[in-house]
């Protein structure tokens, strides 16, 4: 039991164990590259789209909302609030204009943005874009 670790056989298990981590590297990164095209079937990003990230950006809808997962946990998950609001950008659009002006006193809810028809659609179809993309079934229910 009294054999001693040398020089060699510490230099043969860091040449062993890197070789290992790097063949398992790349063979986890072939195997992640296979599988990549498979999930993503998105349709392609409209200027409307665009627009409608825009609109989000500007009014600064994540210092309330998450989307996918990030921003503040203020308000609902909007990643899915197309399916919630019954697969309607129209149903997303009366909601939105429908807000009061001031809000409603005592309660935490969304402002009033006055936004313009164009801008209403635009984020209709940022949130509806949205909800398409593959999250693996993230959130987990339809209430975000």
């Amino acid at each position: 039991m009294s054999e001693v670790f040398t020089k060699s056989m510490a230099r043969n298990i860091y040449y062993g164990g890197s070789v290992f981590f790097i063949l398992l590297f790349l063979a986890l990164t072939f195997d992640t590259m296979g599988t990549l095209p498979e999930q993503d079937n998105r349709a392609a990003i409209t200027p409307q789209v665009a627009l409608g990230k825009k609109v989000w950006e500007e009014n600064n809808c994540i210092g309330c909302h998450t989307l996918l997962g990030e921003g503040a946990y203020f308000a609902p998950e909007l990643g899915n609030v197309y399916k919630r609001f019954g697969n309607s950008t129209e149903a997303i659009k009366a909601f939105i204009k429908s807000r009061p002006v001031n809000g409603v006193p005592g309660r935490r809810s969304m402002p009033q943005f006055n936004l313009t028809e164009e801008e209403l659609e635009a984020i209709a179809q940022f949130l509806k874009y949205s909800s398409e993309i593959d999250t693996q079934d993230w959130p987990p229910n339809i209430q975000g």
